[in-house]
C-alpha cells in the first residue's frame, strides 16, 4: 500500500470516528442537547436586547451614537452572541454522576454517555448500545412520573445509572491488546457482549413494567445481577436463585 493510499485510509477512519461520535443512540440525549442549546439562544436574545435598549437610552438621553457608536454597537452584539453562544459548554456526563443523576434526566444522559464511549467497543457491542438506546427511550417517559425515592427509582438507577456504566467502563479499563483473550472460558469482548445483550432485555422489560403499573414487580426483580457473573473483572457466577 503506498503512502498515499495510507494517509487516506487513515483520513477516512478518523471520518468515520467522528460520525459515530456524533451519532445519537436515543431521542432523550438529543432532547437534552436541544433544551441546552435553546438556553444558549435564550442568553443571546436577552443579552442583546439588554445592550439595544443601552444603545437607545445612550442615544436619546446622552448624545447620538453616530457611525463609530454604531460599529461599536454591531462589534459589542457580535461579541454577545460569540460569548453567550460558547458559554456554558454543555455538561457532558461523567461516569460517577450517573447513579445521582435527576431522575428524570437519567435516561438521555445516560445516551449521552455511552455515545460518547461508543466508538471505542467492538462492532457487536455497538449494535447492542444502538439498541439500549431505543430501550432508554421507551423508559424515559416513564421515569417522569416515578417517584424517585421509591424501590422502583433505586432498581432503576442500579440498572442504568450503575451496572450498563461500569460494565462498559469495566471493558474499558482491560488494555486492548488483552480483550480478545479468553479468560475463565470467555474473552473480554464475548463477555461485554453478553451483558450489554442482558442489560437491553433489563432495561426494556423495566419500561414495560412501569407502564403497565406493575411497582412491585419490578421492584423486586433481581435478574440484572446475574450480570456479577458476566463480570469484566472475571467473577465466578452466582447462581439465579429465583423460583
Amino acid at each position: 500500500m503506498s503512502e498515499v493510499d495510507q494517509v487516506r485510509l487513515s483520513a477516512a477512519s478518523a471520518i468515520e470516528r467522528s460520525r459515530e461520535r456524533r451519532r445519537p443512540i436515543g431521542t432523550k440525549s438529543v432532547a437534552l442537547r436541544r433544551q441546552h442549546l435553546y438556553r444558549k439562544l435564550g442568553r443571546v436574545l436577552v443579552a442583546g436586547g439588554i445592550v439595544l435598549i443601552g444603545a437607545a437610552l445612550f442615544g436619546a438621553l446622552i448624545q447620538p451614537l453616530g457611525f463609530t457608536g454604531l460599529l461599536a454597537l454591531f462589534v459589542l452584539l457580535i461579541g454577545v452572541a460569540v460569548l453567550f453562544g460558547k458559554w456554558p459548554p454543555f455538561p457532558e456526563p461523567h461516569q460517577q454522576d450517573l447513579p445521582k443523576a435527576d431522575l428524570k434526566q437519567l435516561a438521555g444522559r445516560t445516551e449521552i454517555w455511552l455515545e460518547a464511549q461508543r466508538p471505542a467497543l467492538p462492532a457487536p457491542a455497538r449494535q447492542l448500545v444502538d439498541g439500549i438506546g431505543v430501550q432508554l427511550d421507551l423508559l424515559a417517559p416513564q421515569l417522569q412520573t416515578l417517584d424517585a425515592s421509591s424501590p422502583a427509582a433505586a432498581n432503576i438507577r442500579k440498572l442504568v445509572g450503575e451496572d450498563l456504566p461500569e460494565l462498559v467502563a469495566g471493558y474499558q479499563r482491560i488494555p486492548a491488546g488483552l480483550r480478545k483473550e479468553a479468560h475463565a472460558g470467555r474473552t473480554p469482548d464475548e463477555t461485554l457482549v453478553g451483558g450489554l445483550t442482558m442489560l437491553e432485555r433489563e432495561i426494556g422489560d423495566a419500561a414495560r413494567s412501569l407502564a403497565a403499573g406493575e411497582l412491585d414487580k419490578l421492584a423486586t426483580r433481581e435478574r440484572y445481577l446475574q450480570l456479577k457473573y458476566q463480570g469484566i473483572e472475571g467473577e465466578e457466577p452466582l447462581q439465579d436463585n429465583r423460583s
